[in-house]
């Protein structure tokens, strides 16, 4: 039974890397051991090895088991071990599958039972389907979290080196071996090795997903979730103040001085007053908190440029006692009148806009992105700070979350 279940790995993870290189390489990264079913039910990860019990690996077909293969890795290649932060566990174990089983299916393979699928979730990042996991939800994933448990004794300066655990689990340095081997079996992770895997991982993704590239065989989905990770990661913050201030009217005036300044000709920095609108969605799916945190944050940014500032307030509606306007030299603060909790139709500012005959520098709506959009997109910059997973059909969109 134990080499039928070593051959069916191996057969499962050299399939992969034949059809699907990206996934391959990855899995080829994660030293294999068989463990007892009362530590493992199923199939896990605690990020340095993968973990399985015979008997759930003997029960699944050749294709279901590259699903399982390639959760994991997945798992581990999407950092979800290093990105959990302070969410509860029960509900981010989730997220993170609801997360990874949706890109394996576009990829064409096939999920066991119990593979945790819910529509709507697709294309989206742990951190984004977070908020929508209730904590009494009684779903389960198919496969341990090992990376995810309390860790006892936190690392630090006794954390071993990561090439030191592999040999002692029984694995290799580059995870190219070790398949029904036994080892200390899974544990936590500490603090040190959470940062060191983290930074292992990200270039394991680059790696993989380069040689998947040469060989014409990374989809596109992967493709861009491979982007995406890769990128530098900025807060919501730092994106909206960086198109804003992009649309500021700075440049370099060489005018001839005056006399009295002497005969040299200096660059001088002229800045011109920009005007932006700031649209608040009062719908009811944006909270009181998250309106006066995002106004705050304007206000913030509005002092790094000469801005001045018109607010409006919508749901369905306009709100009638809007629009609040704020000079350059006002801070930006919320209204005491703003009113709304009815729908949502981003339609009326902008038809308030083509009635004033008003065209800002750039437009900045607050919203879960919920409700209907005008047909054709204005001939301003528009950005929209999104809570939530909605789209938006044009316009730069933000994630909130």
């Amino acid at each position: 039974m134990s080499d039928e279940i070593e051959t069916k790995l191996s057969a499962a993870r050299t399939r992969l890397i034949l059809d699907r290189p990206f996934l391959g390489a990855l899995v080829l990264r994660l030293p294999m051991q068989a463990t007892k079913p009362e530590r493992c039910k199923t199939i896990g990860t605690d990020v340095r090895a993968l973990y399985y019990n015979p008997e759930y690996i003997g029960k699944l077909t050749l294709e279901q088991t590259q699903f399982v293969l390639a959760h994991e890795a997945l798992h581990c290649a999407l950092s979800h071990f290093a990105r959990r932060q302070n969410r509860v566990k029960h509900r981010w174990d989730i997220a993170c599958d609801l997360a990874i089983n949706p890109l394996l299916l576009k990829d064409g393979l096939k999920p066991p039972p119990g593979v945790l699928l819910k529509s709507g979730f697709e294309g989206m990042m742990a951190e984004e389907i977070y908020p929508y996991i209730d904590d009494d939800m009684e779903d389960q994933t198919h496969d341990d979290h090992f990376y995810n448990e309390e860790q006892k004794s936190r690392g630090g300066a006794g954390a071993k080196p990561l090439d030191q655990q592999h040999r002692e689990s029984g694995g290799s340095g580059d995870g190219e071996s070790g398949v029904g081997e036994q080892g200390d079996g899974p544990r936590p992770l500490s603090e040190t090795e959470r940062e060191q895997l983290a930074v292992q991982w990200r270039q394991r993704l680059a790696g993989a997903a380069q040689q998947a590239m040469q060989a014409g065989k990374l989809g596109a989905t992967m493709a861009r979730l491979v982007e995406h990770l890769l990128q530098p990661q900025l807060p919501w913050r730092m994106l909206l103040a960086r198109y804003m201030t992009a649309v500021a009217r700075d440049d370099y005036s060489y005018q001839r001085p005056s006399r009295r300044e002497g005969d040299a000709i200096l660059p001088t920095l002229k800045s011109t007053q920009i005007d932006v609108m700031v649209v608040l969605d009062t719908s009811g799916s944006v909270t009181d908190a998250e309106m006066q945190e995002f106004v705050s944050e304007i206000n913030a940014i509005k002092g790094q440029m000469r801005a001045r500032l018109t607010l409006h307030a919508c749901d369905a509606e306009l709100c009638r006692n809007g629009p609040w306007v704020f000079e350059p030299w006002e801070d930006f603060t919320m209204p005491a009148d703003v009113y709304g909790r009815g729908g949502t139709s981003f339609r009326p500012v902008f038809e308030w806009l083509d009635r004033e005959a008003c065209r800002p520098d750039l437009l900045v709506y607050f919203t879960d992105a919920d409700g209907e959009f005008p047909s054709t997109e204005p001939s301003f910059p528009v950005i929209w700070l999104v809570k939530g997973r909605a789209k938006v059909p044009w316009g730069q969109r933000i994630q909130l979350n």
